[in-house]
């Protein structure tokens, strides 16, 4: 049986799997929805940045990256680190005419910088595939005193985190039970591909991050949707989801229920 850390290496060791997941950035169905309100939140809150040195730790394909040097070419000095050479390799591809960046193949559990090396610390999406107390750790050990973390995690006390748990999963895996006894191949069975995710509530991150030296700032949950999987694969709950203002898809108030996902500001003390 594989480990958890194999079957989050084994997710993005190929091309395909990388240009899958950079076209989900970029579309319509809920992944898309998703990335597009993290995008829009973490720019607002790099806006009162002045700049600097940022690594981005976990930087996927480079849509982050690929924005910010678009939107304030110069204002950041930008690392890219990511445990998947094809993801960083795709980022590097991405951003050849924007700017200029500095990649780097290594695990957020230990990154290979020097302490106290950048100004700003950005972590999206990537702390669930970790060993989570250990990649802490790092990100505060490698950011500047006072230097600004950004990170996001999924919501897993949302409606709809809840509703995929424990409806639509468990359906996922029958599904999957079915057609493997109706001879459907591996690659092609619903519920066969185990991702590896652990995602935390917001009082136990904000704990380990005070335990690791960061002292939280703020708290803002994001893709706030009043739907649950699989509705909101709906043709037109997608066509609304689609016409959502910014603005009502990110909370502090007691829509937080709503919000798929959370965003925390930190200062390193």
């Amino acid at each position: 049986m594989s480990s958890r850390k194999d079957c989050v290496v084994a997710q993005y060791r190929n091309s395909e799997a990388v240009a899958d997941y950079a076209r989900a950035n970029e579309g319509s169905r809920p992944e898309g929805r998703f990335f597009r309100s993290r995008l829009q939140l973490v720019g607002k809150t790099l806006a009162s940045c002045p700049g600097g040195n940022l690594l981005d730790a976990g930087c996927g394909p480079g849509i982050m990256v690929h924005t910010l040097l678009e939107s304030r070419p110069h204002d950041f000095r930008i690392t890219v680190l990511d445990q998947s050479f094809e993801m960083i390799k795709y980022c590097v591809t991405k951003v050849h005419d924007t700017g200029k960046i500095y990649p780097t193949v290594g695990q957020l559990e230990a990154m290979p910088f020097v302490d106290a090396t950048f100004d700003v610390t950005l972590v999206m999406g990537a702390l669930e595939y970790t060993n989570i107390r250990l990649a802490i750790r790092e990100i505060s050990r490698v950011t500047r005193p006072e230097g600004l973390i950004i990170v996001t995690m999924l919501n897993p006390l949302s409606a709809y985190r809840l509703a995929d748990l424990l409806l639509l999963s468990p359906a996922t895996r029958l599904l999957g039970v079915v057609e493997k006894l109706r001879g459907v191949p591996t690659g092609h069975r619903h519920g066969g591909h185990p991702s590896g995710i652990r995602a935390y509530p917001v009082f136990i991150l904000r704990h380990l991050m005070r335990q690791a030296g960061l002292q939280p700032v703020d708290i803002i949950y994001f893709d706030v949707t009043p739907t649950i999987p699989p509705f909101d694969r709906l043709p037109g709950m997608i066509r609304r989801a689609e016409r959502t203002p910014y603005e009502r898809t990110v909370t502090r108030g007691w829509r937080r229920w709503m919000g798929t996902a959370y965003l925390i500001t930190a200062r390193r003390s």
